[in-house]
């Protein structure tokens, strides 16, 4: 990607330290721990949302975690991919050509063409896991390779998209209150 939007830490979830990341803001990234808490509220809510349905748009472009290891390579091409309209590419971009050559398939399809890349190792034992949030069409989109599909948590802009992350991730927090190992990273427009 050319250097025109940056990945950068969230200091904080207050709103000073909001106002301090650069806008527009077009994805955020949520790192967190995997616990026994974490991984019971997932089988419930993937059960809730198979019986409500989950009204996701099929502009979303989603993609399974099918690899071990690899959430943050997901969360990232999660992030980007749902942002193609914003960003900017390199001519010889290996993550554009990626892209181009994944839209029309699906999840899965997708997940077996990237297994297709060099992964990180199996063996390494992994406790963190990486997901993103973004803006697709006014909706606030949940994209974790480890669901079956997107998660939708409502209305969003692009004005309004960092603090709109930040009240779910607080979910997650408050989800594992003894927890300190929560990580926030926004893909904002470079200010400079």
């Amino acid at each position: 990607m050319k250097p025109s939007w940056q990945f950068g830490d969230v200091y904080g979830l207050d709103p000073e330290l909001l106002s301090l990341v650069p806008r527009p803001v077009c994805a955020v990234l949520l790192l967190f721990p995997v616990t026994e808490k974490y991984e019971a509220f997932k089988q419930e809510e993937e059960e809730r949302l198979k019986g409500q349905g989950h009204g996701v748009s099929p502009d979303v472009y989603f993609i399974k975690q099918t690899i071990g290891n690899a959430c943050g390579t997901i969360g990232l091409i999660h992030a980007v991919a749902n942002n193609q309209a914003h960003l900017q590419f390199e001519a010889d971009s290996p993550l554009k050509k990626f892209l181009e050559q994944t839209a029309k398939m699906t999840p899965e399809e997708r997940a077996t063409f990237l297994e297709k890349d060099e992964a990180p190792s199996l063996d390494e034992k992994v406790n963190l896991h990486f997901i993103a949030f973004v803006n697709v069409g006014g909706q606030l989109y949940e994209l974790d390779g480890r669901k079956p599909f997107p998660v939708v948590h409502g209305k969003t802009t692009e004005d309004t998209l960092l603090e709109d992350a930040v009240e779910v991730c607080k979910v997650f927090m408050a989800r594992d209150p003894q927890e300190v190992r929560f990580t926030i990273i926004a893909l904002s427009k470079d200010s400079f």
